[in-house]
């Protein structure tokens, strides 16, 4: 029996504050004594920094924030031998400055000085990628004292370890992009590559910019230096002419930061979004969809709560029903749809088929659908909640590979800004059909109650259960059916931890964790600053297609 809709509100708000509460822990860094100990030595923490660059928050109806934080859950529950390393020990977002929509980098030194672990290096690259997609602007907040070295196996020689940073730094000024950078404390060893590749670098007095430290000089060379000598502001602005602003401190560092970034052309007047409303308040999605995933539910109605009222144009709405595509506005911006359908539906001719999976027939809707949006050069917006592709006699010999890789191969080669939403269920190929990390969207979101894994924990913990008991067995030893189900149980448990989508955002699977009812206002966000600037997006072109 699905439960009353006040059990499942109750059940929302409960996760909400939970995860408020984890997320308020998460911003404390390194914790108070860390921030003191920052506070101590004259300097803003990262979080009180990036507060100070950016403009008010937005006073229009539906605000857009003045700092969107990605990647806040990186490094969640990682690296407990080291004490941790809460936001990955950097802070990323997409923060309004002068006016301008800018990714801002900053290290967080109230963590291990603001090493490097390897999720920094990936949040950083994350980040990155995310302002070479939409052509942001970037500003590198600097404060770290390099590669935390117990892990530098981890973060130093790969392609996507610490280097591609650096060459991310070259290909961006290339590609004509800005990217300030403002030294607030250290700045050692290769790290130090990371502002020199910038367009214009500010240091603070106090700070430290060389490759390595007095300590290190001292022993590889023999030379004593202090360290203003070595590599202090006044040293790279008078002497080796490497910055090209020195400030006092951090306040006027920030505020002369903010001055150069006002010198960048002025951004297209944001197209305004006061006129439209959704159908359904944000929070009626509360008694809608369980947070546990076991009720069933219509995905119109969840789409209700987030698109303009009256703008959804249904498309091939009697064929391939559990996957619901069309044209609709978001905040009066135009987009195509693709979202999974959660309840059980009926084909005009054929047997009933079950919510969350992808069916032949949907699978080559969406496909059509989606070669339909690069066509008209719509962005897209998936939402999943999926369990996977249909499996068995009939739908192999329908062709349902065939049909799958005909949407994957659509998807990997659209040209339009993609943006993904996590409902629920994300598994298996399922989360490669709707456009999951691997398939470059511009941004990916998850609800709370979202779930990542190659199948569904249930299947999961009964396969891996036989084979572990087949191992057992194989050594001769015979295993009790008491001790069978313990260790189901134990099992199950394990594959459900990985499966938590706080799990997936703290090695950034998804770029945030959204409360259901922001999705809207989100989503409004993402698709101005994934369309506010034009860009030659070459021409759409699919390769071969099985038919």
């Amino acid at each position: 029996m699905a439960p009353p809709t006040h059990d499942l509100v109750a059940n929302w708000h409960t996760l909400l504050e939970k995860l408020h509460q984890e997320e308020a822990q998460i911003r404390l860094g390194g914790g108070p004594q860390a921030i003191a100990r920052q506070h101590e030595k004259g300097r803003l923490t990262a979080r009180e920094r990036v507060s100070l660059l950016c403009d008010p928050s937005s006073t229009e109806r539906q605000a857009q924030p003045a700092f969107f934080e990605l990647g806040l859950w990186a490094g969640w529950n990682m690296y407990p031998e080291w004490g941790g390393a809460p936001a990955g020990g950097v802070i990323t977002g997409i923060g309004r400055v002068g006016g301008r929509w800018c990714m801002i980098i900053a290290n967080d030194a109230t963590v291990k000085a603001g090493s490097f672990f390897p999720i920094t290096v990936k949040k950083v690259l994350r980040a990155q990628r995310i302002a070479w997609q939409n052509r942001l602007p970037l500003i590198y907040l600097v404060d770290s004292a390099g590669v935390f070295l117990p892990l530098q196996d981890e973060v130093f020689p790969d392609e996507d370890d610490f280097g591609r940073i650096f060459r991310n730094n070259a290909v961006l000024s290339a590609a004509g992009i800005p990217q300030f950078a403002a030294i607030m404390g250290n700045c050692v060893a290769g790290g130090g590559y990371l502002p020199v590749l910038c367009d214009v670098l500010l240091m603070t007095e106090g700070s430290g910019l060389y490759l390595a430290g007095p300590a290190l000089v001292k022993a590889a060379i023999g030379q004593s230096v202090s360290h203003e000598d070595l590599g202090g502001a006044k040293m790279h602005a008078s002497i080796s002419g490497t910055i090209d602003f020195r400030e006092p401190d951090d306040r006027s560092c920030i505020a002369r930061l903010r001055r150069l970034v006002e010198q960048l052309p002025e951004e297209q007047a944001p197209l305004s979004i006061g006129k439209h409303d959704a159908e359904k308040p944000g929070d009626a999605i509360y008694s809608l969809v369980d947070p546990q995933g076991i009720r069933e539910y219509e995905i119109r109605e969840v789409l209700a709560c987030i698109i303009d009222a009256n703008s959804f144009e249904e498309y091939k709405a009697e064929y391939g029903p559990t996957l619901v595509c069309g044209f609709a506005s978001i905040g009066g911006m135009r987009v195509g749809i693709v979202a999974n359908q959660r309840r059980r539906c009926r084909q005009a001719h054929g047997p009933l088929q079950y919510g969350g999976v992808i069916y032949v027939d949907s699978a080559n809707k969406a496909a059509r659908f989606v070669m339909a949006c690069n066509q008209l050069g719509l962005p897209i917006v998936f939402f999943q909640d999926v369990n996977g592709f249909m499996v068995g006699r009939e739908a192999e010999e329908a062709g349902i590979i065939r049909a799958g890789a005909k949407l994957v191969n659509v998807i990997s080669n659209s040209i339009v800004p993609k943006i993904t939403v996590i409902l629920g269920g994300s598994f298996g190929a399922g989360n490669y059909a709707l456009c999951g990390k691997a398939f470059d969207p511009r941004f990916i979101f998850a609800w709370p109650s979202a779930r990542y894994a190659v199948m569904g924990a249930h299947q999961a913990a009964s396969t891996l259960l036989e084979i572990t008991l087949a191992g057992l067995r194989r050594e001769g030893k015979e295993v009790e059916a008491q001790e069978i189900a313990a260790l189901r149980e134990r099992v199950r448990a394990a594959y459900e931890e990985q499966t938590d989508v706080r799990y997936a955002a703290a090695r950034l699977w998804v770029d945030a964790i959204l409360e259901p009812a922001q999705t809207r206002q989100t989503l409004i966000f993402a698709l101005r600053i994934a369309q506010r600037t034009k860009q030659d997006k070459g021409e759409f072109k699919t390769g071969v297609l099985q038919v």
